[in-house]
């Protein structure tokens, strides 16, 4: 349930996350999941990818700014209130969640990303809610 999730702080510009996208394709760098929040000057682009360590590594030797988290990922059933079940499991155990982004991944399966206050204290409530993590990167 916790994986490492690499953020990229970027010049807010025109091309700029094509030459990150670009150079993740060069590297044979696979994108598992990814989430852009940006101001009007810079954004932060939070990527999940197979080996996070060596993708850490890459962005470096090019002049980026990175930093390497833990994370939640979080399978859940692809329903109405999915999403609303696993975030009442951390609120009634006072986990705060401070960001997250979510995709689907078949017709029935979502899978939430969550920066939380506690990962391990998250991790152990979840499963013992029944949820499983994510898939292996």
């Amino acid at each position: 349930m916790l994986t490492k999730q690499i953020s990229i702080f970027v010049e807010n510009r025109a091309g700029r996350l094509a030459e990150i996208a670009k150079l993740l394709a060069e590297n044979d760098i696979n994108l598992r999941s990814l989430s852009v929040a940006d101001t009007s000057r810079f954004g932060v682009l939070r990527i999940i990818v197979d080996d996070p360590d060596s993708v850490e590594q890459i962005l470096r030797k090019k002049g980026l700014a990175v930093s390497l988290t833990s994370v939640l990922s979080v399978k859940m059933d692809d329903r109405p209130g999915g999403l609303a079940e696993v975030l009442k499991v951390l609120a009634d155990n006072n986990i705060n969640v401070e960001y997250m982004y979510a995709f689907q991944a078949s017709n029935n399966e979502a899978y939430v990303i969550m920066r939380v206050d506690n990962d391990l204290a998250a991790q152990d409530v979840l499963v013992k809610a029944g949820y499983k993590g994510y898939c292996k990167f």
